[in-house]
């Protein structure tokens, strides 16, 4: 038996799981992908993910996790209008593979003992314990038992979805990877709130030489007519010329609603990162996961056997994590219909 059992071995998950062992805790840190897992993202670490890593996790983020241009100097949005805002700040350009790797290695050097290729398939509540159903590579199935469950698998995970008997309202992401050319410096992430281009954003950025351009939408069947647009918007502004993707990427994020309520558990099983909600705007869930799973953990660790302390103090942990993401969200409503309605008074 384990004291914490943590699913999910991104950002979150390693954070979770390093600041639980190294305070003393027996630790599983389950993920269902072969690690290094790939994930399909920006990879761009904001000034605040760069402090929240040397902070979490002892030491910088290493170069051999980056991807060429390594610097990322800020994101650049588009309104809905066709004007432009700019938004400079020191940042780093990663491959989540390599970067979750690392973060993971750094949780078992701490003494979680980490699983990959494992599943976690449902959650039941045992007295004072949590029983977790596992589901090996092979699909033979096995259990294990923590005080307590930590879930930082994201939207996609199904963890939460059984507790919580509803299925998540999610956007569905799709980019590209090309080889190619474009006006646009490579330094930055683009991100396009023009409606005809997308049912939520549109983005573009540079990774090791390779051009990546995406959509997200609500109705997936409208996918391949705002990625036209998005293509054609591209080589009409910006010189874009590609040819056939060398990769296609789908991936599934939560959609935030007004008011970015947060489901912080239910019982014994905490929700972290984009499980419970916590997602700043254009998809940017590496801070606010790190931060929300390191606050979760701190609460088990302060109010151990304590239920209703553990919840009270990961409300008290994130208040300040919640009120940034609630303005983030209201200045980018200010800047696009799409989102008006996340628009604070």
């Amino acid at each position: 038996m384990y004291d914490i059992i943590v699913i999910g071995a991104g950002p979150a998950g390693a954070a979770a799981a390093k600041t639980l062992a190294e305070n003393g805790c027996r630790v599983l840190l389950a993920e269902k992908c072969r690690i290094p897992r790939y994930k399909s993202c920006s990879g761009q670490l904001i000034q605040k993910s760069l402090n929240l890593v040397e902070r979490y996790f002892g030491e910088p983020v290493p170069s051999h996790t980056t991807c060429s241009p390594a610097e990322n100097r800020g994101m650049v949005f588009t309104d809905d209008t066709g004007h432009t805002y700019v938004f400079p700040q020191p940042g780093l350009n990663v491959w989540r593979s390599s970067f979750d790797a690392w973060l993971t290695k750094k949780a078992a050097a701490a003494g979680a003992v980490v699983q990959d290729a494992l599943n976690a398939v449902s959650c039941t509540a045992q007295d004072e314990a949590v029983l977790v159903r596992f589901r090996r590579a092979d699909g033979s199935l096995y259990d294990e038992r923590a005080e307590y469950v930590i879930d930082c698998e994201g939207v996609a995970g199904v963890i939460k979805r059984q507790l919580t008997g509803t299925v998540p309202d999610g956007i569905t992401t799709y980019q590209t990877f090309h080889h190619g050319r474009i006006d646009l410096d490579p330094h930055y992430f683009y991100a396009y709130l023009q409606p005809e281009l997308s049912e939520y954003d549109a983005w573009f950025n540079v990774k090791d030489g390779m051009l990546v351009l995406g959509v997200s939408v609500k109705n997936k069947e409208k996918e391949p007519y705002y990625y036209d647009s998005f293509l054609s918007y591209m080589k009409k502004h910006h010189g874009l010329s590609v040819g056939k993707p060398e990769r296609v990427d789908r991936w599934l994020m939560p959609r935030i609603k007004p008011g970015c309520a947060i489901c912080y558990g239910i019982g014994r099983v905490l929700f972290a990162g984009e499980a419970a909600g916590f997602l700043n705007p254009m998809g940017e869930g590496i801070s606010a996961g790190l931060e929300s799973a390191y606050s979760a953990a701190q609460a088990v660790l302060k109010h151990r056997g304590d239920t209703e302390g553990i919840y009270s103090s990961y409300r008290e942990g994130t208040a300040a994590l919640h009120d940034y993401m609630k303005r983030q969200w209201s200045l980018v409503g200010g800047m696009a219909k799409t989102f008006s309605e996340m628009k604070q008074p």
